[in-house]
Protein backbone atom coordinates (compact mmCIF):
# COMPACT_ATOMS: atom_id res chain seq x y z
CA UNK A 1 0.00 0.00 0.00
CA UNK A 2 1.29 3.45 -0.95
CA UNK A 3 2.25 5.73 1.90
CA UNK A 4 2.69 9.49 2.24
CA UNK A 5 3.79 11.81 5.02
CA UNK A 6 3.41 15.38 6.25
CA UNK A 7 6.44 16.78 8.08
CA UNK A 8 6.05 20.07 10.00
CA UNK A 9 8.88 22.53 10.61
CA UNK A 10 9.02 21.57 14.30
CA UNK A 11 9.78 17.94 13.34
CA UNK A 12 6.30 16.58 14.03
CA UNK A 13 5.06 14.28 11.29
CA UNK A 14 1.81 12.55 10.29
CA UNK A 15 1.48 9.55 7.98
CA UNK A 16 -1.27 8.72 5.54
CA UNK A 17 -1.82 7.77 1.90
CA UNK A 18 -1.22 9.77 -1.29
CA UNK A 19 -4.02 11.94 -2.70
CA UNK A 20 -3.87 13.56 -6.11
CA UNK A 21 -0.48 13.91 -7.83
CA UNK A 22 2.36 11.84 -6.42
CA UNK A 23 5.24 14.10 -5.46
CA UNK A 24 6.26 16.68 -2.87
CA UNK A 25 4.92 20.10 -1.97
CA UNK A 26 5.73 22.74 0.66
CA UNK A 27 3.58 25.42 2.24
CA UNK A 28 2.22 26.95 5.42
CA UNK A 29 -0.14 24.42 7.01
CA UNK A 30 -3.52 25.86 8.05
CA UNK A 31 -6.88 24.31 8.88
CA UNK A 32 -10.33 25.15 7.52
CA UNK A 33 -13.49 24.37 9.49
CA UNK A 34 -16.00 24.37 6.59
CA UNK A 35 -18.05 21.22 5.97
CA UNK A 36 -18.67 22.11 2.31
CA UNK A 37 -17.14 24.41 -0.30
CA UNK A 38 -13.90 22.48 -0.74
CA UNK A 39 -13.68 23.38 -4.45
CA UNK A 40 -14.03 27.09 -3.66
CA UNK A 41 -11.37 26.70 -0.95
CA UNK A 42 -8.92 24.91 -3.23
CA UNK A 43 -9.27 27.56 -5.96
CA UNK A 44 -9.25 30.62 -3.66
CA UNK A 45 -6.10 32.67 -4.52
CA UNK A 46 -5.81 33.65 -0.84
CA UNK A 47 -4.58 30.08 -0.20
CA UNK A 48 -1.56 30.47 -2.46
CA UNK A 49 1.49 29.28 -0.51
CA UNK A 50 -0.56 27.24 1.94
CA UNK A 51 -1.38 23.59 2.55
CA UNK A 52 -5.02 23.32 3.62
CA UNK A 53 -6.24 20.81 6.20
CA UNK A 54 -10.00 20.21 6.29
CA UNK A 55 -11.28 19.58 9.81
CA UNK A 56 -14.52 18.00 8.57
CA UNK A 57 -13.65 14.30 8.27
CA UNK A 58 -15.37 13.42 4.97
CA UNK A 59 -14.53 15.51 1.88
CA UNK A 60 -15.51 15.00 -1.75
CA UNK A 61 -19.00 13.49 -1.46
CA UNK A 62 -20.60 15.86 -4.00
CA UNK A 63 -17.60 15.85 -6.35
CA UNK A 64 -16.09 18.79 -8.22
CA UNK A 65 -17.19 20.63 -11.34
CA UNK A 66 -16.17 23.61 -13.46
CA UNK A 67 -18.54 26.39 -12.40
CA UNK A 68 -17.79 26.50 -8.65
CA UNK A 69 -14.13 27.50 -8.98
CA UNK A 70 -12.99 30.88 -7.64
CA UNK A 71 -10.08 31.06 -10.09
CA UNK A 72 -8.91 29.13 -13.18
CA UNK A 73 -6.84 26.64 -11.19
CA UNK A 74 -6.17 25.18 -7.75
CA UNK A 75 -4.22 27.76 -5.75
CA UNK A 76 -3.53 25.80 -2.55
CA UNK A 77 -0.10 24.14 -2.50
CA UNK A 78 -1.47 20.95 -0.97
CA UNK A 79 -4.61 19.40 0.54
CA UNK A 80 -5.05 17.18 3.61
CA UNK A 81 -8.22 15.25 4.51
CA UNK A 82 -9.21 12.46 6.87
CA UNK A 83 -11.29 10.63 4.27
CA UNK A 84 -11.78 11.38 0.55
CA UNK A 85 -14.96 10.10 -1.10
CA UNK A 86 -14.15 7.81 -4.01
CA UNK A 87 -17.72 8.00 -5.33
CA UNK A 88 -19.58 11.30 -5.67
CA UNK A 89 -23.19 12.23 -6.41
CA UNK A 90 -23.33 16.01 -6.91
CA UNK A 91 -25.40 17.49 -9.73
CA UNK A 92 -23.04 18.47 -12.54
CA UNK A 93 -20.00 16.96 -10.83
CA UNK A 94 -17.26 15.79 -13.19
CA UNK A 95 -14.39 14.69 -10.94
CA UNK A 96 -13.67 12.93 -7.70
CA UNK A 97 -11.42 14.80 -5.28
CA UNK A 98 -8.48 12.51 -6.10
CA UNK A 99 -8.98 12.91 -9.86
CA UNK A 100 -9.34 16.70 -9.58
CA UNK A 101 -6.12 17.06 -7.62
CA UNK A 102 -4.34 14.75 -10.05
CA UNK A 103 -5.64 16.73 -13.04
CA UNK A 104 -4.47 20.00 -11.47
CA UNK A 105 -1.08 18.59 -10.48
CA UNK A 106 -1.60 19.10 -6.75
CA UNK A 107 -0.17 16.77 -4.11
CA UNK A 108 -2.39 15.82 -1.19
CA UNK A 109 -2.62 13.49 1.77
CA UNK A 110 -5.52 11.31 2.97
CA UNK A 111 -5.98 9.12 6.02
CA UNK A 112 -4.33 11.58 8.41
CA UNK A 113 -5.64 12.17 11.92
CA UNK A 114 -6.79 15.68 11.02
CA UNK A 115 -8.15 16.26 14.52
CA UNK A 116 -4.69 15.71 16.03
CA UNK A 117 -3.07 17.89 13.36
CA UNK A 118 -5.58 20.70 13.95
CA UNK A 119 -5.04 20.56 17.72
CA UNK A 120 -1.28 20.76 17.15
CA UNK A 121 -1.66 23.88 15.03
CA UNK A 122 -4.05 25.46 17.54
CA UNK A 123 -1.55 24.91 20.36
CA UNK A 124 1.67 25.77 18.52
CA UNK A 125 0.38 28.04 15.75
CA UNK A 126 0.32 27.63 11.99
CA UNK A 127 3.66 26.44 10.67
CA UNK A 128 5.24 25.34 7.43
CA UNK A 129 5.22 21.74 6.30
CA UNK A 130 6.07 19.42 3.44
CA UNK A 131 3.90 16.62 2.01
CA UNK A 132 5.71 13.77 0.28
CA UNK A 133 4.37 10.66 -1.39
CA UNK A 134 7.79 9.72 -2.82
CA UNK A 135 9.93 9.69 0.32
CA UNK A 136 9.41 8.72 3.93
CA UNK A 137 12.74 10.02 5.23
CA UNK A 138 11.64 12.60 7.79
CA UNK A 139 15.08 14.17 8.26
CA UNK A 140 15.62 14.64 4.53
CA UNK A 141 12.16 16.11 4.12
CA UNK A 142 12.72 18.47 7.04
CA UNK A 143 15.90 19.71 5.38
CA UNK A 144 14.04 20.27 2.09
CA UNK A 145 11.37 22.20 3.97
CA UNK A 146 13.92 24.44 5.69
CA UNK A 147 15.53 25.24 2.34
CA UNK A 148 12.15 26.10 0.86
CA UNK A 149 11.32 28.38 3.79
CA UNK A 150 14.42 30.47 3.04
CA UNK A 151 13.11 31.40 -0.41
CA UNK A 152 11.64 34.87 -0.80
CA UNK A 153 8.16 34.72 -2.37
CA UNK A 154 5.76 37.48 -3.41
CA UNK A 155 2.59 35.40 -3.38
CA UNK A 156 0.36 38.22 -4.67
CA UNK A 157 2.47 38.49 -7.84
CA UNK A 158 1.72 34.81 -8.53
CA UNK A 159 -2.08 35.18 -8.41
CA UNK A 160 -2.79 38.73 -9.62
CA UNK A 161 -3.85 39.35 -13.21
CA UNK A 162 -1.01 40.32 -15.55
CA UNK A 163 -3.11 42.71 -17.62
CA UNK A 164 -6.14 44.97 -17.26
CA UNK A 165 -9.39 43.04 -17.78
CA UNK A 166 -12.57 44.88 -18.75
CA UNK A 167 -15.93 43.34 -17.80
CA UNK A 168 -18.44 45.69 -19.49
CA UNK A 169 -21.57 46.80 -17.67
CA UNK A 170 -24.26 49.44 -18.03
CA UNK A 171 -23.75 50.80 -14.52
CA UNK A 172 -21.08 52.70 -12.65
CA UNK A 173 -17.44 52.26 -13.58
CA UNK A 174 -15.29 50.69 -10.86
CA UNK A 175 -11.72 49.48 -10.63
CA UNK A 176 -10.92 46.25 -8.80
CA UNK A 177 -7.27 46.09 -7.75
CA UNK A 178 -6.47 42.40 -7.99
CA UNK A 179 -4.34 41.03 -5.14
CA UNK A 180 -5.81 37.56 -5.76
CA UNK A 181 -9.42 38.38 -6.48
CA UNK A 182 -12.04 35.63 -6.15
CA UNK A 183 -14.44 35.24 -9.07
CA UNK A 184 -17.45 35.77 -6.83
CA UNK A 185 -16.33 39.31 -5.99
CA UNK A 186 -16.58 40.12 -9.68
CA UNK A 187 -19.91 38.28 -9.94
CA UNK A 188 -21.25 40.23 -6.95
CA UNK A 189 -20.28 43.56 -8.52
CA UNK A 190 -21.74 42.48 -11.86
CA UNK A 191 -25.09 41.87 -10.17
CA UNK A 192 -25.29 45.69 -9.93
CA UNK A 193 -24.41 46.01 -13.64
CA UNK A 194 -21.14 47.74 -12.80
CA UNK A 195 -18.59 48.47 -15.53
CA UNK A 196 -15.58 46.69 -14.06
CA UNK A 197 -11.88 47.11 -14.79
CA UNK A 198 -9.73 44.54 -12.97
CA UNK A 199 -6.13 45.74 -12.78
CA UNK A 200 -2.84 44.14 -11.62
CA UNK A 201 -1.86 44.65 -7.99
CA UNK A 202 1.07 46.92 -8.87
CA UNK A 203 -0.79 49.20 -11.33
CA UNK A 204 0.32 52.79 -10.79
CA UNK A 205 -2.02 55.55 -9.69
CA UNK A 206 -2.00 57.36 -13.05
CA UNK A 207 -3.25 54.29 -14.95
CA UNK A 208 -6.04 53.80 -12.43
CA UNK A 209 -7.04 57.47 -12.55
CA UNK A 210 -7.00 57.38 -16.37
CA UNK A 211 -9.73 54.74 -16.23
CA UNK A 212 -11.74 57.35 -14.28
CA UNK A 213 -13.65 55.03 -11.92
CA UNK A 214 -16.31 56.29 -9.52
CA UNK A 215 -15.17 53.72 -6.97
CA UNK A 216 -12.31 51.34 -6.21
CA UNK A 217 -12.44 47.86 -4.65
CA UNK A 218 -9.34 46.26 -3.10
CA UNK A 219 -9.58 42.48 -3.37
CA UNK A 220 -8.57 39.58 -1.17
CA UNK A 221 -5.21 37.88 -1.63
CA UNK A 222 -2.45 35.81 0.01
CA UNK A 223 0.49 36.62 2.25
CA UNK A 224 1.66 39.39 4.58
CA UNK A 225 0.13 42.79 3.70
CA UNK A 226 3.20 44.63 5.04
CA UNK A 227 5.27 43.16 2.18
CA UNK A 228 3.28 45.11 -0.44
CA UNK A 229 4.91 48.48 0.14
CA UNK A 230 4.32 49.88 -3.37
CA UNK A 231 0.64 48.96 -3.19
CA UNK A 232 0.31 50.62 0.21
CA UNK A 233 1.81 53.84 -1.14
CA UNK A 234 -0.56 53.77 -4.13
CA UNK A 235 -3.56 53.23 -1.86
CA UNK A 236 -2.52 56.23 0.27
CA UNK A 237 -2.88 58.46 -2.80
CA UNK A 238 -6.08 56.85 -4.08
CA UNK A 239 -7.80 56.95 -0.69
CA UNK A 240 -7.80 60.73 -0.71
CA UNK A 241 -9.25 61.08 -4.19
CA UNK A 242 -11.71 58.21 -4.80
CA UNK A 243 -14.19 56.13 -2.79
CA UNK A 244 -12.28 53.00 -1.87
CA UNK A 245 -13.50 49.80 -0.17
CA UNK A 246 -11.59 46.62 0.68
CA UNK A 247 -12.07 42.92 1.37
CA UNK A 248 -9.74 40.70 3.46
CA UNK A 249 -6.17 41.52 2.30
CA UNK A 250 -7.66 44.69 0.80
CA UNK A 251 -8.95 45.56 4.28
CA UNK A 252 -5.50 45.10 5.79
CA UNK A 253 -3.78 47.13 3.05
CA UNK A 254 -6.27 49.95 3.41
CA UNK A 255 -5.67 49.99 7.16
CA UNK A 256 -1.89 50.13 6.66
CA UNK A 257 -2.19 52.90 4.07
CA UNK A 258 -4.21 55.02 6.47
CA UNK A 259 -1.76 54.68 9.36
CA UNK A 260 -2.71 51.42 11.06
CA UNK A 261 -0.62 48.33 11.78
CA UNK A 262 -1.09 44.60 11.18
CA UNK A 263 0.06 41.47 13.01
CA UNK A 264 0.00 37.72 12.42
CA UNK A 265 -2.66 35.63 14.15
CA UNK A 266 -1.59 32.44 15.92
CA UNK A 267 -3.45 30.11 13.56
CA UNK A 268 -5.64 32.45 11.51
CA UNK A 269 -9.33 32.38 10.68
CA UNK A 270 -10.29 29.86 8.00
CA UNK A 271 -13.91 28.76 7.88
CA UNK A 272 -17.52 29.59 7.13
CA UNK A 273 -19.06 30.10 10.56
CA UNK A 274 -17.36 33.11 12.19
CA UNK A 275 -19.73 35.42 14.05
CA UNK A 276 -19.04 39.12 13.52
CA UNK A 277 -20.70 41.95 15.46
CA UNK A 278 -21.55 45.26 13.81
CA UNK A 279 -20.91 47.80 16.57
CA UNK A 280 -23.16 50.49 15.11
CA UNK A 281 -26.14 48.18 14.55
CA UNK A 282 -25.41 46.02 17.62
CA UNK A 283 -26.14 43.04 15.38
CA UNK A 284 -24.27 39.80 14.67
CA UNK A 285 -23.81 38.14 11.30
CA UNK A 286 -22.25 34.83 10.28
CA UNK A 287 -19.26 35.29 8.00
CA UNK A 288 -16.82 33.30 5.89
CA UNK A 289 -13.15 34.02 6.58
CA UNK A 290 -9.69 33.17 5.28
CA UNK A 291 -6.78 35.17 6.66
CA UNK A 292 -3.65 34.76 8.80
CA UNK A 293 -3.11 38.48 9.49
CA UNK A 294 -5.27 41.05 11.26
CA UNK A 295 -5.47 44.81 11.58
CA UNK A 296 -4.69 46.31 14.99
CA UNK A 297 -7.58 48.11 16.73
CA UNK A 298 -5.34 51.14 17.31
CA UNK A 299 -6.34 53.33 14.37
CA UNK A 300 -5.82 57.00 13.47
CA UNK A 301 -8.35 59.46 14.90
CA UNK A 302 -10.32 59.72 11.64
CA UNK A 303 -10.85 55.93 11.43
CA UNK A 304 -13.11 53.73 13.55
CA UNK A 305 -13.53 50.00 14.10
CA UNK A 306 -17.03 49.21 12.81
CA UNK A 307 -17.12 45.41 13.31
CA UNK A 308 -15.37 42.90 15.55
CA UNK A 309 -14.98 39.12 15.69
CA UNK A 310 -17.20 37.69 18.44
CA UNK A 311 -14.78 34.84 19.19
CA UNK A 312 -11.55 36.76 19.76
CA UNK A 313 -12.37 40.47 19.43
CA UNK A 314 -10.18 41.03 16.36
CA UNK A 315 -11.00 43.83 13.94
CA UNK A 316 -13.47 42.76 11.23
CA UNK A 317 -14.45 46.12 9.78
CA UNK A 318 -13.22 49.72 9.56
CA UNK A 319 -14.60 52.94 8.12
CA UNK A 320 -13.44 56.54 7.70
CA UNK A 321 -15.27 59.36 9.45
CA UNK A 322 -14.82 61.89 6.62
CA UNK A 323 -14.24 59.98 3.39
CA UNK A 324 -16.06 57.18 1.57
CA UNK A 325 -13.63 54.52 2.78
CA UNK A 326 -14.72 51.19 4.24
CA UNK A 327 -13.37 47.66 4.49
CA UNK A 328 -14.16 44.26 6.00
CA UNK A 329 -11.85 41.43 7.01
CA UNK A 330 -14.35 38.67 6.19
CA UNK A 331 -15.53 37.53 2.73
CA UNK A 332 -18.98 38.99 1.94
CA UNK A 333 -18.95 37.32 -1.49
CA UNK A 334 -18.62 33.82 -0.01
CA UNK A 335 -22.35 33.41 0.82
CA UNK A 336 -22.03 33.03 4.61
CA UNK A 337 -25.30 32.64 6.40
CA UNK A 338 -25.89 32.27 3.32
CA UNK A 339 -26.86 35.93 2.70
CA UNK A 340 -25.73 37.66 5.91
CA UNK A 341 -23.12 39.81 4.16
CA UNK A 342 -24.86 40.62 0.85
CA UNK A 343 -25.40 44.17 2.08
CA UNK A 344 -21.68 44.93 1.61
CA UNK A 345 -22.01 45.10 -2.18
CA UNK A 346 -25.35 46.89 -2.20
CA UNK A 347 -23.93 49.42 0.27
CA UNK A 348 -20.89 49.92 -1.97
CA UNK A 349 -23.12 50.40 -5.03
CA UNK A 350 -25.27 52.94 -3.17
CA UNK A 351 -22.28 54.81 -1.76
CA UNK A 352 -20.76 55.54 -5.18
Amino acid sequence: MEKAVLVLEDGTYYTGKPLGKRGETCGEVVFNTCMTGYQEILTDPSYKGQIVTMTYPLIGNYGLNIKDSESPRIQAEGFIVKEACEYFSGSGALFSLDDYLEKEGVTGLVGVDTRALTKHIRIHGSMFGIISSVSGNVENLLQKLREDMKKSKCLVSLVSTKKIIHSPGKGKRVVVIDFGCKENIIRSLKSFEMDIYTVPYDTNVKKIMDIDPVGIMLSNGPGDPADLKVSIENIKILAGSKPIWGICLGHQLLGLALGGTTYKLKFGHHGGNHAVKNLEENKCRITSQNHNYALSSELPDDMIVSEINVNDGTVEGICHLRHNIKAVQYHPEACPGPADSDHFFSDFAASI
